[in-house]
């Protein structure tokens, strides 16, 4: 089987996701995902494509991520993984739609307005 590459992107994060058959390794940026992402939480998130179609440890996982902190690279990891998944065998796609996978999240952190300590802030107002 050759190599199915794809990209999730989850607020300023991306990741580029190499899959290919194997026995289920997942290198982040030349680490471990297990030493990259050290809590249980961002571990799931990162195997959760995988645990819902039911395809745990049949593939190999190379990602490159860049940009963003540890969850929303995690969540663009998840993004990436579950579209590879798709069009390696589109019976998944199911199962990841109904948990919601397949889904960008489109959120991002609002800008700064000038004028205004944050982006939606004000300073305090004095009347007299």
């Amino acid at each position: 089987m050759e190599v199915t590459n794809k990209t999730g992107r989850r607020k300023t994060a991306v990741a580029r996701v190499y899959l290919t058959a194997g026995s289920g390794n997942i290198v982040v940026n030349g680490k471990d995902y297990k030493t990259y992402f050290p809590t249980g939480m961002l571990q799931y998130v990162a195997n959760q494509a995988f645990e819902v179609t039911g395809t745990l440890n049949q593939f190999d996982v190379k990602a490159n991520l860049d940009g963003g902190g540890v969850r929303g690279q995690a969540e663009a990891l998840r993004l990436g993984i579950a579209r590879a998944l798709c069009e390696i065998d589109a019976a998944h796609r199911p199962a990841l739609k109904a948990q919601g996978l397949l889904t960008r999240d489109s959120r991002m952190v609002e800008r700064k307005k000038p004028g205004r300590p944050k982006a939606r802030k004000r300073f305090q107002f004095s009347k007299r």
